[in-house]
């Protein structure tokens, strides 16, 4: 009923495909909806901070009609609640643009490209596109990508514990042949029938009722709300003691109002004025709040992450976990596979052996005799999960399968095999899949003349030590033991030049030994012992361009290299040596290079000493790897881990980063990683690492800004409220400030791209302090100047602008517009000098980045509307020209400042261990 060929698969045009997919549906499911932007609005809001606000605009708007009327007493109480309405819209679009965009990157993630078998070509969809009678090639690591029914499988066992919860591994065979989507193949191969697809599976099911969670918090940002926390404290500690004093100071008589009257006298001022006054002072405690919580610095971090991400992904890495952002930057290591990172995965066979015979060329099939050949073919064709599609219209000849199937397939075609007669003629009995332990795989063939022959394929050396014959070039079997030394010298001198070396072999098999039960036959152990060799083959596959230069760029950043593969220490060797991991001849000394048994044999406590020593380890399986893993993290190293395999999960789960591979991955490694390399390219990962560092250098160039900001503000409205009784700055202007320089400010500074410099440190520790000694040093020069000018400003102000004529009220508002616009002034100078907190020139590379211009021109022409336009909302009055200079001055003089300040000393010891030491013991006697 479903007109499925289970040899060729479905005809696969689009009319067939249309039919099927309107018969039985799509491979998709309806996702559960996101926040939406309401939900964000109303989440936004609940702010403590902002309440506060909201309460202080309707009392001031209340308090501002009473005593100015409802003409122009509105101005204060509606600017208030117009700035608060900003930051929350802001924050608000902020996190659900963020929200679509992990959406986005989700469904990237969940888009698994697979192999299915459509008019006998093997081709590559996205799981998407599976529909109901597909042919679906199960291997090693797959996602079932569908509900369905086994057609075939050798030693096919499922994972199904993502479906029933158990982890116990279910083999496949016809008594229990049902497949679940959404399962992985942990072990075997096999063909299934695709039954179901989509909602009408129960992964459909499952994955429409839940959504993904996308509030994960990064470390990073896990330590940037205790900073921000800390800071908040210290504000409403700060704001409750100028509260205390203003009103001890307004209670006994010492505050005066703009004419110089005392505002409070005991027994003569009404009780509604005292409210009044009392409520005015609460205000300003509420400013000082407002100033003291910086609410970019979460905003910052999202902003960074998500642009990064986004950036990272048009590099070729998808980010499926979000703290691995922030922790490749820390990387000091990287454990790096060969096949396909190091090297293209572009696998030729450029020599061959057929007993002591060198084929020259390789694919030369007229040295070989007809018996050497047909075993030959026999061994390729029916030893392998590629497959070989010849177009009727005489085309070019379509070879699927693995880089290394790929390659011996095309040899042997080249050589003369006919694969779909030689897969015709023959009957598999039972298959070993290739298995990265053992480095080999095979097959039990049943031939038309009931022969049986067992064919193994694997690494040359392990093979070898099976077999006790060879067949010559003339077809005769020869005794192995006198050649044994020249076959091994063969081996070892292609691997000297870079190529894997695989060997062939077969035994034939009594069949009458061989197991008459299905069920007996799939427990059948395969005799792996008395071979005979048919043939050594050399792969050449090359390094990738671009390679050496990533690996030295690594090196001199601290990241050291280290190789991990299955190939023999030779063609490791010579590969390490060709991308620059090992620098010479000299350095291929044990333990710098190591054979995996020899490193699994040493003790736990000495494989940690010699973990650091090591650069190649070959011949490792995959335990070996998880073993150097976890002795490098005992060793304090921040270890980053590339694989590709199934086996390769284990390690990719233990290490800080792990990085699988897009397109030789396979979905068990993925699940397991943090990054997945789409391009499989090792200049990739180090594009990575770039991005690491870059994503914590951008949040600590927002901190040293933003505290720059929030220092300044609050030590100027301190000090000008205990000693006046009033602030220069009042709520709706630090909301402006805090609105322009945390959004924007974070927007400039998030969007930072990488540069060089950030790979000429040294990686960042793991408890190295969020704000450095760098930061502290410009971050108190910066506050101090601002503080300085300003409070000059606002004691001695109408003096130095010669106001003394003008009328008091009029001269203060000038004195406060300016301090309030040289502060701003200040900030957008600074703004250049915390993009390099540790370079001289602050404006290298600025031109690249055109948002950050752009951002600090928009900021810049909104301050002047704002100064020159909508001052009856800011409590501002305009300015000429020559105020205009002032203030343009006083923020340019900044740029020196630092400049200068970045020639002083910077003392070692972590100037964030003093200040943090008493909010750590509070947090750690509460948590108590």
């Amino acid at each position: 009923m479903l007109k499925t060929n289970l040899e060729t698969g479905i005809m696969g045009d689009e009319a067939d495909l249309i039919k099927r997919k309107s018969a039985f549906g799509t491979n998709t499911y309806p996702r559960k909806k996101g926040r939406s932007f309401l939900r964000f609005l109303w989440e936004a809001w609940q702010d403590l901070t902002l309440i506060i606000l909201i309460i202080a605009a309707a009392i001031s708007l209340g308090l501002g009609i009473k005593t100015e009327g409802p003409e122009e007493g509105w101005y204060d109480g509606a600017s208030i609640a117009f700035a608060v309405m900003l930051v929350i819209v802001v924050t608000a679009v902020s996190d659900y643009r963020q929200s679509l965009q992990f959406q986005n990157l989700n469904e990237e993630k969940q888009n698994i490209q697979l192999e299915v078998m459509r008019g006998g070509r093997v081709l590559k969809i996205s799981i998407f596109e599976i529909v109901v009678g597909d042919i679906v090639p199960l291997k090693i690591g797959d996602q079932v990508p569908a509900d369905g029914i086994l057609i075939t499988g050798h030693s096919l066992a499922i994972d199904e514990s993502s479906m029933t919860g158990e982890s116990k591994i279910v083999h496949k065979d016809h008594r229990v042949p049902f497949f679940m989507s959404g399962c992985k193949v942990a072990d075997g191969v096999g063909t299934m029938l695709v039954t179901g697809v989509g909602i009408n599976t129960e992964w459909g099911l499952l994955m429409a009722s839940i959504s993904e969670d996308t509030g994960e918090e990064t470390p990073l940002q896990v330590r940037l709300n205790g900073v921000a926390t800390f800071i908040g404290i210290v504000g409403l500690s700060v704001a409750a003691s100028v509260l205390a004093v203003l009103l001890g100071r307004y209670f006994t008589g010492n505050t005066k109002n703009s004419n110089g009257d005392v505002q409070f006298v005991k027994g003569q001022t009404k009780i509604s004025e005292a409210i009044d006054a009392v409520i005015k002072i609460f205000t300003i405690a509420v400013t000082i709040v407002v100033v003291a919580v910086p609410e970019g610095l979460p905003l910052a971090v999202t902003l960074t992450l998500a642009y990064s991400m986004r950036k990272m992904m048009a590099d070729k890495a998808l980010v499926r976990r979000l703290s691995a952002c922030e922790t490749m930057g820390s990387a000091t290591t990287i454990c790096s596979d060969k096949t396909g990172t190091l090297t293209l995965n572009q696998m030729t066979i450029v020599e061959a052996y057929v007993g002591r015979n060198k084929l020259n060329p390789s694919d030369n099939s007229s040295q070989l005799h007809s018996e050497v050949s047909s075993l030959l073919y026999e061994s390729v064709a029916l030893n392998s999960t590629g497959n070989i599609f010849i177009p009727k219209d005489d085309g070019n000849v379509e070879i699927s399968g693995s880089p290394t199937e790929k390659a011996i397939l095309s040899w042997a075609v080249k050589l003369g095999m006919k694969f779909d007669i030689i897969r015709s003629q023959s009957k598999v009995l039972q298959v070993f899949p290739f298995n990265s332990e053992k480095k080999r795989g095979g097959v039990a063939v049943q031939r038309t003349d009931s022969k049986v022959n067992i064919h193994w394929k694997g690494a040359a050396e392990i093979v070898l030590v099976s077999c006790t014959r060879y067949m010559d070039s003339n077809g005769a079997l020869q005794s192995i033991d006198e050649d044994k030394d020249f076959l091994k010298a063969a081996v070892d001198d292609m691997a000297a030049r870079s190529l894997r070396c695989i060997a062939i072999a077969y035994r034939s098999y009594d069949s009458d030994k061989v197991p008459a039960e299905e069920e007996d036959l799939q427990k059948w152990v395969l005799p792996e012992d008395d071979l005979v060799l048919l043939a050594i083959v050399g792969i050449k596959d090359p390094c990738r361009p671009g390679v050496k230069n990533a690996v030295r760029i690594c090196t001199e950043s601290g990241v050291k290299v280290r190789m991990v593969t299955g190939d023999n220490l030779q063609t490791a060797k010579a590969i390490a040596l060709e991308c620059g991991i090992l620098g010479s001849d000299a350095d291929a000394m044990e333990p710098n290079i190591i054979e995996g048994k020899v490193f699994r044999a040493y003790s736990e406590k000495d494989r940690e000493s010699i973990a650091k020593k090591i650069t190649v380890m070959g011949r490792s399986s995959p335990n070996d790897k998880l073993l150097l893993v976890q002795a490098l993290r005992k060793g304090g190293e921040v270890v980053a881990v590339t694989g590709d395999g199934t086996n390769d999960a284990p390690a990719l789960h233990e290490a800080d980063i792990g990085l699988s591979m897009g397109i030789q991955g396979t979905e068990v490694a993925k699940e397991s990683s943090d990054i997945i390399i789409l391009d499989d390219n090792f200049a990739s990962v180090v594009k990575v690492v770039r991005w690491g560092r870059s994503v914590y250098a951008n949040i600590q160039k927002f901190i040293q800004f933003q505290l720059t900001v929030n220092v300044a503000a609050l030590v100027i409205n301190v000090v000008a409220a205990v000693s006046s009784g009033d602030v220069p700055l009042n709520a709706v202007q630090l909301l402006w400030v805090n609105l322009i320089m945390d959004t924007l400010g974070a927007l400039a500074l998030a969007t930072e791209p990488p540069t060089d410099h950030l790979m000429h440190r040294s990686p960042v520790g793991r408890r190295e302090p969020l704000i450095t000694n760098i930061m502290w040093r410009n971050l108190l020069i910066q506050s101090t100047y601002q503080v300085c000018v300003l409070l000059v400003l606002n004691f001695g102000g109408k003096n130095i602008l010669h106001l003394e004529n003008e009328g008091r009220e009029h001269a203060t508002d000038v004195k406060n517009t300016l301090i309030f616009n040289a502060f701003v002034l200040c900030q957008i100078f600074n703004e250049f000098n915390a993009r390099k907190p540790d370079e001289f020139n602050v404006f290298s590379g600025v031109t690249k980045n055109r948002l950050f211009i752009a951002i600090v021109g928009f900021t810049f022409i909104l301050q002047i509307i704002l100064i020159e336009f909508a001052g009856k909302f800011t409590s501002t009055v305009r300015l000429n020209w020559r105020l205009w200079l002032i203030s343009l001055a006083i923020g340019f003089v900044s740029w020196p400042l630092a400049a200068v300040g970045k020639l002083l000393p910077v003392p070692k010891t972590p100037l964030s261990v003093y200040f943090l030491k008493p909010f750590r013991r509070w947090r750690s006697g509460r948590n108590t």
